[in-house]
C-alpha cells in the first residue's frame, strides 16, 4: 500500500487550504484513512479521520470547527479542507491508513495506522 499526499503550501492566517491523499495498492474500502500532523520537537497528533466503510468522520476538538474531512471522487482517496487557519496549524501533515474497522468507527490511535504517506508541509503565516 502506498499513500500519496497532495496540496499543502503557504497561506496567511485566516485563509484556507486543502490537502488530499490517495491510497494505492492492496487497499479496501473498509479501511480508515486519517490525517495526522507534526511540529518539529513535538509528538505527532491526530487531526481527522474517515471511515471508508461508512463515511463516518471524527475530527480532533482543536480543529473541529475549522477542518472538514471527506472522501474524494477518486476511490480510496480523501480530502482535508482547512479553513480559518492559524499559525499554530503550521505542521507537516501526514495521511495514514489503518486496517479494516467496523462501520462507523474511526480509528484515532497512531499505533493502529500501518501505512503512512510522505507528509506535506502546511505553513500559516501571521
Amino acid at each position: 500500500v502506498q499513500l500519496q499526499a497532495f496540496g499543502g503550501g503557504l497561506v496567511q492566517a485566516g485563509g484556507s487550504l486543502s490537502v488530499s491523499c490517495v491510497a494505492s495498492g492492496r487497499t479496501s474500502s473498509s479501511y480508515v484513512m486519517a490525517w495526522f500532523r507534526q511540529v518539529p520537537g513535538k509528538e505527532r497528533e491526530f487531526v481527522a479521520g474517515i471511515s471508508g466503510r461508512s463515511g463516518a468522520t471524527y475530527i480532533a476538538s482543536s480543529v473541529k470547527d475549522r477542518f472538514t474531512i471527506s472522501r474524494a471522487n477518486v476511490k480510496n482517496a480523501m480530502n482535508l479542507q482547512m479553513t480559518s487557519l492559524k499559525p499554530e496549524d503550521t505542521a507537516v501533515y501526514y495521511c495514514a491508513l489503518a486496517g479494516a474497522a467496523p462501520a462507523g468507527y474511526v480509528e484515532t490511535r497512531e499505533s493502529r495506522f500501518r501505512y503512512w504517506g510522505q507528509g506535506t508541509l502546511v505553513t500559516v503565516s501571521s
